[in-house]
């Protein structure tokens, strides 16, 4: 009998919903990570659950569909970390025609059955704030309705609850070796330099840009992985507009870039689609891609934006499935499942593409297509909240005043950065503080030891970066020193648990 049911190598979005969804349904599950949860991909997405508005070009009904639907779904099982958000396309006249747009828009109004978000308007950009910003030659526009994530953060708490769930989830361990051994895997691990061995029924290779790398050279299935790298990078400026829309601009090359209240005091700019043969762990935006979105966001905003006024980049590739298209930003961004099972040996599912929206369906189509060999119970993540979102879609209005009522030493701005991050388990991190010295020393922003307490214990963070980066965007914030100081103090709670 195997140690696992299920093994999954991976923790990003997809890793982490396959293992949130087998543990839930009773299975044994056992994550790998090689680094920290959501370090790749997952932390470097354009942040939105969104149904995809220019992939209704590509004829990708599915898609746009099964993503518009889960939309809604994700909402309302993570209102603190998800929101809505209202996008405002500009009409211009060299490109897309406005009846195409109209068209493109009454669709995604349409095929995801919404209940919440609110419909698509025509908007006059001349009067009001969300005109002031744009250059006047863009009159006319539509506004419409996706939702904003912390992608990374909804990695987390997928993990947490997948943990509570009974999974095993370990953080900066690598699979160096998976061996078909009759009707169950053998996975060799190494935890920085600590070597076990495990094995499990069914195999996961979720290992997102590692993907081809890990089917070639850890688990040696034969045949090429059917993988295509395409990075995209982002840029983060200073506040270009004083409104909360977002807005989405066209490009003569077919692309389309958004620009997106960021962290309260920042834009973000993104994203490119350009083919990627480098090295996944460590994508970074070049000069090239920095200024084509400086002009294209400058060929719609009244003020240039120029690349020195860029703060941080970053850039994530995205493990797409090769269907042949000779251009990046054409190929598709469905997910695709490949399940490799011999007759009498031990099945692996290997997954290609996928969108932090659609992470969650596809989990259950994963579980689907592996219920032969675990007959598992039904599905049941579509109406259970990730941990702290047990509350309405729209209550964190309502959760902030709770929390300033409950922990008055707290400011306006920190209890919104709290709610947004653990939701109704903000007690788990203040605990029955009664003023700010009970949460220990502050390094900058309302984070606090007692936080990154929190975080180290509950949520497998480990260093700076895992919290400034990725549990948080409090980097953007903190000045070096008081980034230092956060290393410092974390590098000491790790050293004394080492020794307890």
């Amino acid at each position: 009998m195997a140690d696992f049911d299920l093994a999954v190598i991976g923790g990003g979005i997809n890793g982490v919903g396959i293992a949130r969804d087998a543990a839930g349904r009773g299975l044994s599950v056992l994550l790998v990570e090689q680094n920290d949860l959501a370090s790749g991909t997952s932390s470097a997405s354009t942040k939105l659950i969104h149904g995809g508005l220019r992939y209704l070009e590509h004829g990708a009904l599915r898609l746009v569909r099964e993503a518009l639907i889960e939309r809604e779904v994700l909402l309302r099982m993570a209102p603190h970390t998800i929101r809505p958000m209202r996008f405002v396309l500009p009409y211009h006249t060299a490109l897309r025609a406005r009846w195409l747009l109209r068209l493109g828009l009454f669709a995604y109004d349409h095929l995801g059955g919404r209940k919440i978000l609110p419909a698509t308007t025509t908007v006059d950009l001349t009067q009001g704030p969300i005109g002031l910003p744009l250059r006047r030659r863009y009159t006319t526009g539509f506004e419409y309705s996706d939702c904003w994530v912390d992608d990374a953060r909804l990695v987390a708490l997928n993990a947490v609850d997948a943990a509570e769930q009974g999974a095993v989830i370990r953080t900066r361990t690598r699979c160096s070796r998976a061996d078909r051994e009759g009707q169950h895997w053998r996975l060799a691990l190494n935890a920085r330099g600590r070597h076990e061995a495990v094995t499990a029924s069914v195999l996961v290779n979720a290992a997102g840009p590692w993907v081809g790398l890990t089917s070639e050279t850890v688990l040696r299935l034969p045949g090429a992985a059917k993988v295509r790298l395409v990075k995209g990078s982002h840029i983060v400026v200073r506040k270009l507009f004083e409104h909360n829309r977002a807005y989405l601009f066209q490009n003569a090359d077919g692309r389309v870039v958004f620009a997106i209240p960021y962290e309260d005091e920042f834009t973000l700019i993104g994203t490119t689609d350009i083919d990627y043969h480098g090295d996944p762990t460590a994508p970074a935006a070049s000069a090239e891609e920095i200024t084509y979105l400086c002009r294209l966001a400058s060929g719609y905003f009244r003020e240039p934006v120029h690349p020195e006024q860029v703060v941080w980049t970053y850039s994530g590739v995205r493990p797409l499935y090769d269907d042949g298209h000779a251009k990046a930003k054409d190929a598709t961004r469905d997910y695709v499942l490949a399940l490799d099972a011999p007759y009498s040996e031990a099945p692996v599912l290997t997954v290609y593409g996928g969108k932090i929206t659609t992470y969650r369906r596809l989990a259950e189509e994963a579980m689907a297509r592996m219920a032969r060999y675990f007959s598992p119970s039904r599905p049941w993540t579509s109406g259970a909240p990730l941990p702290g979102g047990d509350f309405s879609w729209d209550g964190v209005p309502a959760k902030i005043a709770e929390a300033r009522a409950r922990w008055p030493f707290l400011s306006e701005t920190q209890a919104q950065r709290l709610v947004r991050a653990y939701g109704t388990r903000i007690d788990r991190v203040l605990g029955d503080a009664t003023n700010a010295d009970a949460l220990g020393a502050a390094f900058g922003h309302g984070l606090t030891e007692q936080e990154l307490r929190y975080l180290m214990r509950h949520e497998w963070a480990e260093t700076a970066e895992d919290v400034l980066w990725r549990r948080s965007k409090l980097g953007l914030h903190l000045s070096a020193s008081e980034q230092a100081d956060v290393a410092r103090f974390m590098d000491g709670e790790r050293a004394r648990t080492a020794a307890a």
